[in-house]
């Protein structure tokens, strides 16, 4: 169960070795978190991060090799978390792909596997664990979106699309979820220096994992539904909501 201050003892992480989920991981491990599961399609990667998080001290982790665009095998795999927990505190939902827009823009087949990744076969993912937690009572969901999907782009479009996606229905998971004990808070963090992001020109309030992970952990503290970072984002963007298209057009990619 989530301690008073909201913090829990075992976490299913999807999107395994993400940089951020890691840093959040990282994070609760330091705090009560005991058990995890972490799920993802790389095999390798899953071991390393397992292995990172066995090194802060007395954790239990163990791994899932799933594609989150496979839904034929999720059934088993949120079965086989679920029994290696026992009860789920956090689901915490971090798959995603950023693909290549000049390129995938062209590619019928790039467009529809980056939002098969982050949007569609994260959205099975979510809805088979909401499952899990109503039927617990009790638990939270935590999404990782993207200001990129709060007003879709040209210079990012396919992701950002997919991102508008998944925000979108992680805000109607949320509304499903209220008063059945169970909870979900979606994170949009800006330009975050990651693997994913490698060699990549840094946007305007660019972040770290580090920091979007102090974001999420005090964002579940206090129970938030939506956490920006880093928090200044909140306000630039119900500004750049509002631009006429002309001006939108005009902003630097």
């Amino acid at each position: 169960m989530n301690d008073a201050m909201g913090m829990p003892q075992t976490a299913v992480v999807v999107g395994g070795t993400s940089d951020i989920a890691r840093a959040v991981l990282r994070t609760l491990v330091a705090r009560r978190l005991r058990r995890i599961v972490l799920v993802g399609r790389d095999e390798l990667g899953l071991a390393a991060a397992a292995k990172e998080l066995q090194a802060l001290g007395t954790v239990e982790v163990d791994t899932i090799t799933f594609d989150v665009t496979d839904t034929d095998q999720l059934p088993a795999v949120v079965r086989d978390s679920s029994t290696r927990l026992g009860q789920v505190d956090l689901v915490l939902v971090a798959a995603g792909v950023l693909g290549d827009q000049a390129r995938d823009e062209s590619d019928p087949e790039a467009v529809a596997r980056v939002l098969a990744t982050n949007f569609t076969g994260t959205a099975a993912v979510m809805t088979a664990f909401a499952t899990v937690l109503r039927r617990q009572g009790h638990g939270r969901m935590v999404v990782l979106s993207s200001v990129a999907g709060v007003r879709v782009r040209r210079a990012n479009y396919v992701y950002g699309a997919s991102k508008a996606g998944l925000d979108g229905f992680a805000l109607g998971m949320a509304e499903a979820l209220r008063g059945s004990g169970a909870a979900l808070m979606i994170v949009r963090p800006g330009w975050v220096a990651t693997r994913m992001t490698e060699g990549l020109d840094p946007a305007p309030f660019a972040t770290t994992p580090e920091a979007v992970a102090a974001d999420v952990v005090a964002g579940m503290e206090r129970s938030t539904p939506v956490v920006w970072s880093p928090r200044p984002l909140r306000f630039v963007f119900a500004v750049l909501r509002l631009l006429p298209a002309a001006l939108w057009r005009r902003l630097p990619g």
